[in-house]
This record gives structure tokens, sequence and C-alpha cells, in this order.
């Protein structure tokens, strides 16, 4: 009688994932959030991960879990698929914590805000295209310590547009491609501030 062989554990992890991993734990440690002990505890575990799945427990209650947990090998191209559009008037949008980012987005805004805080949730895609339209309102984008943002295409007539992290693509890690145009308003990607306890 045959038997049907299991199921593969699921993907295994490089080198790579294991020290993005080992450093998003030393992180932790200088933030006071967990103690050398528990780092030393932590990073055995990391170090003997094959799999990705092996690579959650150690991480599971640390700022920016579900994206170091996705490993490098598992980040997708963008489809060819249209944007997903977020419009508003005067009011403010913003998406936070755990949320579905499609490959590409279209940011609209004639006087609001649109926030998009892309540190807490899953990123399956190595490049993640947006596209401003902009009067008078701001697009504010927070991204993962260790990913890149290129801003070069954004026109600003009177707005401003500004980026704080390195804008050159490095393999594994997410890319956000910002261009479109920001007539009075204001673009800006940067990583999260932290104090007290407190992302914003």
């Amino acid at each position: 009688m045959s038997t049907t062989p299991p199921d593969p554990p699921g993907i295994r992890i490089s080198d790579a994932d294991r020290e993005r991993a080992a450093a998003q734990l030393h992180k932790a440690l200088a933030e006071g959030r967990i103690t050398v002990s528990e780092l030393e505890e932590r990073l055995s575990v990391v170090y003997a991960a094959r799999y990705e799945a092996d690579l959650r427990p150690p991480l599971a209650d640390l700022p920016g879990a579900h994206q170091i947990a996705v490993p490098a090998s598992a980040l997708q191209s963008a489809p060819d698929a249209p944007p997903l559009v977020l419009r508003t008037g005067a009011s403010t949008i913003k998406r936070r914590g755990a949320w579905d980012v499609p490959p590409r987005l279209r940011l609209q805004s004639a006087m609001g805000s649109v926030v998009l805080d892309f540190c807490e949730t899953p990123l399956p895609y190595d490049v993640i295209d947006i596209e401003v339209d902009l009067g008078a309102g701001s697009a504010r984008l927070l991204v993962p310590d260790e990913s890149t943002a290129n801003i070069d295409r954004v026109v600003a007539s009177m707005g401003t547009v500004k980026s704080s992290v390195p804008s050159t693509r490095r393999p594994g890690v997410p890319h956000f491609v910002v261009h479109g145009r920001a007539g009075m308003g204001s673009v800006s990607v940067r990583r999260r501030y932290h104090f007290a306890g407190h992302y914003f």
C-alpha cells in the first residue's frame, strides 16, 4: 500500500533571514524590551531555525515581528494589477497595525491627509508602488527600519517632498517607489519615532 509523503514544513530560510531576525532581537535589547538572558535564549532559536515558522516564536511579542518573519525568498514581484485607490477630500485616512498591503496604491487628497503605517503588517511584495496625487493634502508613509524608498519621481510645485530612509534598493528587503505630484501638499517617508514606549 502506497503512503502519501508528509507535507513540507514550510519555506526554508537563508542566512540573511536569520541575520535579519537577530538584528531585530538586538534592537529589542537596546530598547529595553528583552533582557540579556532572553536575547541569548532567543538567538539560539533563531540561529537553529531552518524554516519560516521557526523564526516566529522568538519574535512573536516584538514590534515588526510579522515583517521579520517573512523570509526574503518569499517576497514577490508586484503583479500587473490596477492600484488600490485611497481618496479623501478634507478628512484623514489611516492604515495601522495589520492590514492588506497591495503591490500598488494611489493616494488622492485635496486637503486631507493620508497616513500609512507599514511597520506592523506583512509585506509580501519586494516593491510597493505608491502614486500620489495631492492638492494641498499630505501623505505620510511610515516604513520598516530595514526598508528603502525612492521619491525621485515625485513632482512638487509648491509642496514639500522628503525621505529619511535610504533610496538605493537592496535585495531581500521591501522597497517603496513613490511618484506623482504634490501640488501644495507634502509627502514624507520615514521610520517610526519611538518615545516612552510609544510609536508615532
